[in-house]
């Protein structure tokens, strides 16, 4: 979800306002998500590299995180028939105790629900390069040999699945050390929408663009 601040800077508007609106696109486009029943959906919000920003900057978003996932967790779960699940992936020992606790009291609620038919994960603290030493680590603490397969059991996105489609906003055609591990054969789309202008019709645009692409997985 990238461009916030780009975002911001061309509208004249402080930075943290950049974000303020990026947390409501977020809102926006999972609501598009759920209703267009996709199973999984992934949005990186937050990076390994993101801690090196202004500290001013970095606490905002700190708070942001905290009443944004609140938030959705409510607007998304308000429609009886279609319920949301929320997962958090990346580096949660990077957090205060205090957002620890609330991202396992989020996740808590979200297993409570029955019949949910979305899964949105959100990854704060994550980097695709971090996530693969962590399951090195993880792997040479088991003390089996792994094979591709087997090893997809040992990283912090292990009951995701591979993504389908990739979309970057704001310009940049990059991952950016996102999906390193389970991104080799995603449809990537690039846009250069900032993040809190992007649309559910363009959204819609690329969702119909990727039904036209063949995918053939190497085969």
């Amino acid at each position: 979800m990238d461009g916030n601040r780009r975002w911001a800077k061309e509208h004249n508007l402080q930075t943290l306002e950049g974000h303020k609106k990026g947390a409501d696109t977020f809102i926006e486009i999972a609501k598009a998500v759920r209703d267009r029943n996709i199973p999984h959906a992934v949005f990186f919000a937050f990076s390994t590299e993101n801690w090196d920003r202004p500290e001013a900057e970095v606490a905002y978003l700190m708070e942001l995180f905290q009443t944004a996932l609140a938030d959705a967790q409510e607007k998304l779960n308000a429609d009886a028939q279609r319920k949301v699940r929320l997962r958090i992936v990346g580096r949660r020992e990077d957090f205060s105790t205090e957002i620890q606790a609330r991202i396992a009291a989020l996740e808590a609620k979200s297993a409570e629900l029955s019949g949910a038919h979305t899964t949105l994960w959100i990854a704060l603290s994550y980097g695709g390069r971090a996530e693969i030493i962590a399951g090195v680590n993880r792997a040479i603490a088991a003390g089996e040999p792994v094979t591709e397969e087997t090893f997809n059991q040992y990283v912090w996105t292990a009951q995701m699945p591979e993504p389908d489609m990739i979309i970057r906003t704001s310009g940049e055609k990059r991952l950016s050390n996102f999906m390193t591990w389970k991104s080799v054969y995603s449809e990537l789309f690039f846009t250069d929408t900032r993040w809190p202008a992007f649309t559910i019709a363009e959204l819609d645009t690329m969702m119909s663009e990727y039904q036209e692409r063949a995918r053939r997985h190497g085969k």
